[in-house]
C-alpha cells in the first residue's frame, strides 16, 4: 500500500510538472512561429491554436532539434542581431517534454492572446505605392524565369525614403526580387538594348526573398529619390506546377529629415562571385572560396547578408581589426536557399580603417545534399539561374566620415578589378572560358590591373611578371594569389 501511494505521488508530481500548451508552449510558438505560420503567409500550415500545434507536435520537435525551424541560420557569434528567432536549448527541450507528456492543453483561461499582425502592409500605409503596370503570367512548368519590370515613381520633388516594403502578388512563385532606382531618361535611351550599366550594386535599393522583412533604414540613413527616376525590378520566378499571375507592389515610406546618408554594400567577393570563377565539382562538399577585403576608412555597419544558390552550404565573415581583435560577424553552417535573411545588427558596429574582412564560402555538390538540383550531381559554374551557383557576403555600411565615402567606393571598385584579374590569370588568359560571360566590364577591369605588371609593355605577362601579380593579389586578399576557389 505504501509503495502504491508513493507511485501515485510521483505520478502526480510528474503530471503537475509537465509543460502545458497554454502556459508554456503557446508563448514559444506565438512568438517564434505564428508570424509565418498563419493564413496568407509563407508557412505551409498554420500554428495559431492548440489543435494546429498538437497536430504537428512530433514534427515540430524534429524540426526544432535539427534547427530547421524556426528559420534562423546565423550561429551565435560576436555580434547580436535584432529579432533573432534562434531557439535556446532549453526552449527546444521544453517543446520535446510537452510532446512526450502527451501534449496537454492546460487551462484555456491562461492562453495568451495571439500577437497582432499587420494586415496588408507590415509598416502601415505607404506614403507612395508603386506597382507593375499589368500582371505577368508564370507558366505551370519550365525553367526559372528572370524578368525585368519598370515601375513609375510619380514625384515632383526629391524625397528621402526611410523604409521600403515589397509585396508579391503571388507569393508562392516569387523566389526573390532586386529593386533598382534608375534615371528615367537613361532608361528611355536604353529601350530595346537591355539594361546594362543601369542595374548594379550602387543603385540597388531593395533585395527581397522569402524570409526578408521590409527594409527599414537606420536612423540618419535613407535612399534619395529624384523626380524622373523609375524603379526597375528584376524578379526571379520559380514555376510551382500551376499557372500563376504576379502583380508586385512596392511601398515607399518617406522621411521628414533632410540630408540623410546613403549606405554602401561591402560585398566579398564582388558581384556575388561573378568574377571569381566559381566552378563546384560534382561530388565535392569541400569546394571553398576565400577572399579578403581591407576597409580603407572607418565604417559603421548595420546589417549583413549571405547569398548563394541551392548547393550553398556554409558562410563565415570575420573582421580582423588593426589592434589584433577579431570578431565573427556572421557564421552560417547550414544555408537554406529557400529562406534568406537580412541580419540586422542590434547595435551599429564601428570597424576602424585597416580592418580586414575575411569571407569564406563553401558549397556541397554531393548526391546526399537534398537541395542539389541535379541527380546525379554535375559540375556547377557561376550563373544567374537557381541551378547555377554564386556566392557572396554583404556588409551594409556607411563611412563614419562622409568625406571618406569616395575612398571606400574606390577601394571596392579596385577590389572587384583585382578579382577579375585573379580569374584571368587563373585561367591562363582564357577569360570566362566556357562560362557565363558577363560582358566586357570584367575584361576591361582585369586588363587595367594586369597592365601594371606588364613591365616590358609587350601585351603579355612573363613568368616573372606573373609572379609579381601573384604576390600583389595575395597581399590584397585573394587567398594564396593566382588561385580561385579550392577543393581542399
Amino acid at each position: 500500500m505504501r509503495s502504491v501511494i508513493l507511485l501515485l505521488l510521483v505520478s502526480a508530481v510528474a503530471s503537475a510538472a509537465a509543460p502545458t500548451f497554454t502556459e508554456d508552449v503557446a508563448p514559444l510558438v506565438f512568438q517564434n512561429c505564428t508570424s509565418c505560420h498563419r493564413p496568407g503567409q509563407a508557412g505551409p500550415f498554420p500554428l495559431t491554436n492548440y489543435e494546429e500545434v498538437k497536430k504537428r507536435g512530433p514534427f515540430l520537435v524534429a524540426l526544432t532539434e535539427a534547427r530547421i525551424m524556426p528559420p534562423w541560420h546565423a550561429e551565435p557569434g560576436d555580434v547580436e542581431f535584432a529579432g533573432a528567432r534562434r531557439l535556446s536549448d532549453e526552449q527546444i527541450a521544453l517543446l520535446k517534454s510537452w510532446v512526450e507528456a502527451g501534449m496537454p492543453e492546460g487551462d484555456p483561461d491562461k492562453l495568451p492572446a495571439l500577437p497582432e499582425f499587420a494586415e496588408g502592409w507590415e509598416l502601415g500605409e505607404p506614403d507612395l505605392t508603386l506597382a507593375m503596370d499589368k500582371e505577368f503570367e508564370i507558366p505551370a512548368e519550365g525553367e526559372d524565369l528572370y524578368e525585368y519590370f519598370v515601375m513609375d515613381i510619380p514625384l515632383t520633388e526629391a524625397k528621402w525614403v526611410r523604409a521600403i516594403e515589397y509585396q508579391p502578388g503571388a507569393r508562392a512563385v516569387v523566389h526573390h526580387i532586386l529593386g533598382f532606382l534608375v534615371d528615367g531618361e537613361a532608361l528611355e535611351r536604353k529601350k530595346g538594348k537591355g539594361l546594362g550599366g543601369l542595374t548594379g550594386d550602387r543603385n540597388r535599393v531593395l533585395t527581397w526573398a522569402i524570409g526578408t522583412d521590409p527594409r527599414v533604414l537606420p536612423e540618419g540613413v535613407g535612399v534619395r529619390v529624384e523626380p524622373g527616376m523609375k524603379m526597375v525590378i528584376q524578379a526571379h520566378f520559380h514555376p510551382t506546377g500551376k499557372v500563376e499571375r504576379e502583380l508586385s507592389h512596392i511601398g515607399l515610406f518617406f522621411s521628414d529629415e533632410a540630408d540623410l546618408r546613403t549606405t554602401t554594400e561591402i560585398q566579398v567577393p564582388a558581384h556575388f562571385g561573378e568574377w571569381s570563377g566559381i566552378e563546384v565539382p560534382a561530388g565535392s562538399d569541400k569546394y571553398t572560396l576565400r577572399e579578403s577585403f581591407t576597409i580603407p576608412v572607418d565604417v559603421k555597419a548595420f546589417a549583413t547578408f549571405a547569398h548563394a544558390h541551392y548547393i550553398g552550404k556554409a558562410f563565415e565573415l570575420t573582421a580582423h581589426q588593426p589592434d589584433g581583435k577579431s570578431l565573427t560577424i556572421l557564421k552560417i553552417d547550414n544555408y537554406d536557399f529557400a529562406w534568406q535573411e537580412l541580419y540586422k545588427l542590434s547595435d551599429p558596429l564601428v570597424l576602424p580603417a585597416g580592418t580586414r574582412l575575411d569571407a569564406v564560402i563553401r558549397w556541397d555538390n554531393r548526391a546526399t545534399n537534398p537541395a542539389n538540383p541535379y541527380s546525379p550531381p554535375q559540375d556547377i559554374r557561376w550563373g544567374p539561374f537557381s541551378e547555377d551557383e554564386m556566392g557572396s557576403i554583404i556588409l551594409d555600411s556607411i563611412a563614419v566620415n562622409p568625406a571618406d565615402e569616395p575612398k571606400l567606393l574606390e577601394a571596392l571598385e579596385e577590389h572587384a578589378a583585382l578579382s577579375a584579374a585573379n580569374f584571368y590569370l587563373t585561367t591562363g588568359g582564357k577569360f570566362f572560358d566556357g562560362r557565363s560571360d558577363p560582358g566586357d566590364r570584367p575584361k576591361k577591369a582585369a586588363k587595367k590591373v594586369l597592365d601594371r605588371f606588364d613591365a616590358d609593355g609587350n601585351g603579355e605577362l612573363s613568368e616573372a611578371e606573373k609572379q609579381a601579380a601573384r604576390e600583389f593579389l595575395a597581399a590584397h586578399g585573394f587567398d594564396k594569389g593566382y588561385e580561385r576557389a579550392s577543393d581542399d
